[in-house]
């Protein structure tokens, strides 16, 4: 082991990505290790330490999977129940059940943009509006990552607790898991310490990402805010035997695979709540969130009693340190490496091939070459934009990005923010490519 420390690397990484605020937490041979840094805003500066909320983005829906399993261990919501037994309203495909939703098998698309308010019926409300979803793959034919599916598990809580989603994801597993500073509720974060996002110009100056959180419609699937240290008391929770809450077993269970992912830097697999990984021989289960202008990353290693959190507060380059504070803590107190995987070099045949543009429901996708390398460019298509009725964040400058060996068709972003992440292009029976995949969301091939 090293003689680094995590707050020497916390601090310098942070430094080296131009985050205004960073706090990690380690679980490591039976011991809890806090690394603050910087401040909670440039405009307001109030130090970053284990106790300063952040927004936890989707690094929420284990707290909402874990909500709705202990309903499950308590008789009151069956898993292979189609979703209309609990909230007959849905305007989704009757086939559609709970587990389904849980690991982002219903074939739903990411989401719906909609002001649904912080009222107690901002849940509903955003239910309502998923009548303008499109189905992206048919039910169970593969993972497609939604925000809306996970929204809509908050609304069978809502049905079979009769609580808004807030209050019942509460009383369920915040409280009686002891987790006496993470919170849903906007009035209950505001009285406390806590971050604001920013984003980085093209200049490099830093700006406060307004608004600082979106609708209580998405709180389900990204809407807690929470501290490095309960965050790190709630990891060890599921590391632990679930006293009070939830038997070990289903603990257990919600780390068991699903189903599998292709080309994804997420995971191998999915299980209910959580991404599913082996790093370097050993298992992991985690799951990362981001929110306007923060990020929020959390990860389990099981069979090593090992757990490591770490939440920034920029946007773009929040993604990048917090993946390098993981792969640092997982080398430094594991001995284990976690790296990307290396792109074959350059073939102008390979590219000629997947050159185009594709697109889904929001976003377009273009890939270009240039004789000596590709690169990717996504953007929120102009009449989102314009008919949204928030402001939405700024596109992302294009990333290179390199195929991976062999005839997998698989990718590898090689630069940038999202440094890492993986995909791959489908083909249709006569070998054409027709879409490609990013992050769990396909895009359709139209030129």
């Amino acid at each position: 082991m090293s003689q680094e420390t995590l707050s020497d690397f916390v601090e310098a990484t942070a430094t080296k990505f131009g985050i205004p605020g960073v706090c990690a937490g380690v679980w490591a041979d039976g011991r809890e290790i806090y690394a603050g840094h910087g401040v909670t805003s440039i405009d307001n500066p109030l130090p970053v330490d284990e106790q300063t909320l952040f927004l936890l983005g989707s690094v929420t829906k284990p707290f909402t999977a874990t909500a709705l399993m202990r309903l499950v261990a308590e008789g009151r919501v069956e898993l292979e129940a189609p979703v209309h037994r609990y909230v007959p309203e849905a305007p989704v495909s009757a086939e559609i059940t709970v587990a389904h939703l849980l690991n982002h098998t219903a074939g739903l698309d990411w989401g719906v943009i909609t002001d649904t308010g912080e009222g107690d019926d901002a849940v509903a409300r955003y239910v309502a509006k998923m009548a303008e979803l499109e189905m992206i793959a048919p039910v169970g034919a593969r993972v497609s990552y939604s925000q809306a599916g996970y929204n809509l598990i908050g609304r069978v809580i809502e049905k079979v607790t009769g609580q808004p989603y807030d209050q019942a994801v509460a009383s369920l597993v915040l409280e009686p898991a002891g987790l006496s500073n993470t919170f849903s509720s906007r009035d209950d974060v505001m009285t406390r310490r806590f971050a604001v996002g920013h984003d980085k110009g093209e200049d490099g100056t830093l700006s406060i990402s307004r608004p600082w959180r979106h609708w209580g419609g998405d709180h389900p699937g990204g809407g807690i805010a929470s501290s490095a240290s309960d965050l790190l008391s709630w990891a060890r929770f599921h590391l632990g035997d679930g006293t009070g809450v939830l038997p070990a077993e289903v603990l257990h269970r919600m780390r068991q695979p699903t189903a599998e992912l292709r080309a994804s830097n997420l995971g191998d697999a999915i299980g209910l709540g959580w991404f599913l990984r082996e790093v370097d021989g050993v298992r992991t289960a985690g799951h990362g969130g981001s929110s306007n202008g923060q990020f929020a990353e959390l990860l389990l290693v099981p069979e090593r009693n090992f757990a490591v959190v770490v939440m920034s507060n920029a946007n773009p380059d929040g993604i990048p340190c917090n993946q390098a504070v993981v792969r640092w803590a997982l080398q430094h107190y594991l001995g284990v490496t976690d790296a990307d995987p290396e792109p074959a070099p350059y073939d102008d045949t390979r590219a000629r091939e997947i050159v185009g543009r594709y697109e889904n429901e929001v976003m377009t996708l273009a890939v270009t070459a240039d004789g000596a390398g590709l690169t990717l460019e996504v953007l929120i298509k102009p009449e989102i934009r314009e008919n949204s009725e928030v402001e939405l964040p700024a596109d992302h400058a294009p990333f290179p990005f390199g195929l991976l060996p062999g005839d997998t068709d698989e990718y590898v972003i090689t630069d940038g923010a999202f440094t890492g992440q993986r995909g791959f292009f489908s083909r249709d029976d006569t070998g054409a490519i027709t879409g490609v995949d990013l992050a769990g969301r396909p895009f359709t091939r139209t030129v």
